[in-house]
């Protein structure tokens, strides 16, 4: 699973700065961004892939190969192909988690979008996800690109956050402040 908490580094916001402009000169935001989201769909599905990115263990010939036969396998080519294969050869492949997400802030931040952050217990639907945009759009007066997560540990529910704001309607932020009050009582 891709690690969301953690600060995007210099060297994740250079990458994906570069990756940025490359796109935009190409005239390929939404591929760029489709197959980012491809990656970033493997990543949470695949523990060996995630254990490839981040193990200092393997050499960057090793880390270009496994990638260069995955990115195949997932008919991912073009610019971010061959962006990936440049990660993996100047070893920085454990950076990708915070390249896609500071792509994602920053071409949210050209198209004058605000990104929510939205966990939910189970992937929400295409249908959730426009209800959401729309909710969203009314209650912040700007258009909203979501970055959905799951999280089963929420229980069901969704916690969305947006800038410094945050709405946690989650099932167990709900039991724990129901076991609180209990304990009060009691």
């Amino acid at each position: 699973m891709t690690d969301t908490n953690s600060e995007i580094s210099g060297v994740a916001e250079r990458y994906a700065r570069a990756l940025f402009d490359l796109a935009l000169e190409e005239k390929a935001l939404d591929a760029v961004e489709k197959d980012l989201s491809s990656i970033e769909a493997i990543m949470d599905e695949s523990e060996d892939f995630m254990r490839l990115v981040r193990s200092p263990v393997f050499t960057a010939d090793e880390q270009l190969a496994a990638v260069s036969a995955l990115l195949e396998k997932a008919g991912i080519s073009g610019i971010v192909g061959n962006f990936v294969r440049v990660i993996a050869n100047n070893r920085r492949l454990f950076s990708l988690p915070g390249m896609i997400k500071a792509f994602r802030n920053i071409v949210t931040t050209h198209r004058g979008e605000q990104v929510a952050e939205v966990t939910s217990a189970q992937p929400l639907t295409d249908a959730n996800l426009k209800a959401l945009k729309k909710s969203l759009k009314e209650a912040l007066g700007k258009d909203v690109a979501i970055d959905a997560k799951v999280d089963a540990d929420i229980l069901g529910g969704l916690v969305v956050k947006v800038g410094s704001q945050m709405v946690d309607s989650s099932v167990r932020t709900k039991l724990n402040s129901l076991k609180i009050a209990l304990k009060e009582v009691g």
